[in-house]
């Protein structure tokens, strides 16, 4: 050990300064520690599971106590009462949304907004601030075929939004494809799926092109029961769950994660009936009894989905911004506060 402390001294005092840095770069650096396979990294965050039931495998994503953010008011919330109005424009790929409240209001990308002259899917998040006016949000259309009236529906605006997209081919191709007829494809295949594996599941005689009506059928929700019945309860007791991932036939599909454990509290009954949904459409896909994936294989997910380059832009009418980033294996979707701080991550695999 003297020796070696005695060859460097010499070294440097050979070398001057102008060669410090390169002395210094003949010694290795030590590897970088290996995160542990349930944690996340940066914020704290780990991951707990998995939670099975039959071919969904549901992952919880956890952080502080108390995470920061705030406790949004959410889309279905509002809507339900009365304070919050989604305007049909006349245009499939944008709406307008009012905040008529005194409070902010979360919309999360994926929401399904029912009634207009077609269902619709809101395209990104968005806070929208009180007594906000009316603001541009962009859209796809859900539903192939209908622009009138349906039943006693009003076609100026939409009556609800109690249901989410359930299938991430379609998120991806409102989300990077930006696509509407791959919206229109993939909600078509999505419907077909669903029809294949629930017995006594027909189409809505009023639109059976309707995303939104199909995820109302009354033997499709029976189906969901029992997934829904398995995992209802499973953050009850957790006060520090800020996310989830979901895997299916032992695939990891996706992840979300919220900066408010409050706002992922009030979201669950939603994403989880989306998820479950998915899983009941790809029953049956799997080549035998697969396992659920490792905690490594949810962390890699949200790791590779942060690879790419960051492509950043404002929202209008709001301070929000959105950041997409792509990577071969993934793509993420983040909204970011005015200071920068993330609402809400969605990871995707591709």
């Amino acid at each position: 050990m003297k020796t070696n402390i005695l060859v460097l001294w010499m070294a440097l005092a050979g070398a001057g300064l102008a060669g410090l840095v390169t002395v210094f770069a003949l010694i290795p650096k030590p590897p970088a520690p290996i995160p542990e396979p349930g944690v996340l990294g940066g914020g704290g965050h780990r991951i707990s599971g998995p939670y099975v039931h039959k071919n969904l495998a549901i992952y919880l994503i956890h952080g502080r106590a108390a995470a920061p953010g705030k406790d949004y008011v959410t889309l279905q919330e509002a809507m339900e009462k009365g304070q919050l109005i989604v305007h049909e424009t006349g245009d499939v790929n944008e709406l307008a949304i009012e905040n008529r409240s005194g409070a902010e209001v979360f919309v999360q990308a994926g929401d399904i907004v029912k009634g207009g002259q077609q269902d619709r899917v809101l395209a990104v998040d968005l806070v929208v601030p009180p007594q906000s006016g009316r603001i541009p949000i962009s859209s796809f259309c859900v539903e192939s075929g209908r622009w009138r009236q349906r039943g006693g529906e009003a076609t100026g605006s939409f009556s609800s939004s109690g249901n989410c997209l359930n299938e991430k081919s379609i998120k991806l191709a409102a989300r990077m494809g930006k696509d509407q007829n791959e919206v229109w494809e993939k909600v078509a295949e999505n419907q077909q799926k669903l029809q294949h594996n629930v017995a006594g599941l027909s189409r809505a005689v009023d639109s059976p092109t309707s995303l939104q009506l199909t995820l109302e059928n009354k033997e499709l929700q029976a189906a969901l029961e029992e997934y829904i019945a398995a995992f209802r309860a499973l953050i009850e007791d957790r006060p520090d769950v800020v996310g989830f991932a979901f895997a299916i036939n032992g695939a990891v599909n996706s992840a979300d994660l919220y900066a408010s454990a409050p706002l992922f509290r009030k979201l669950w009954p939603k994403l989880l009936h989306a998820s479950a949904a998915e899983a009941v459409a790809e029953r049956g896909s799997a080549k035998g009894s697969d396992p659920a994936p490792s905690l490594s294989d949810v962390r890699d997910l949200v790791w590779d989905a942060q690879l790419g380059e960051a492509q950043v832009r404002a929202l209008p009418g709001s301070e929000v911004k959105e950041s997409i980033r792509e990577s071969p294996k993934a793509a993420s979707i983040e909204s970011l506060d005015a200071d920068g701080s993330m609402i809400h991550r969605n990871a995707l695999k591709k």
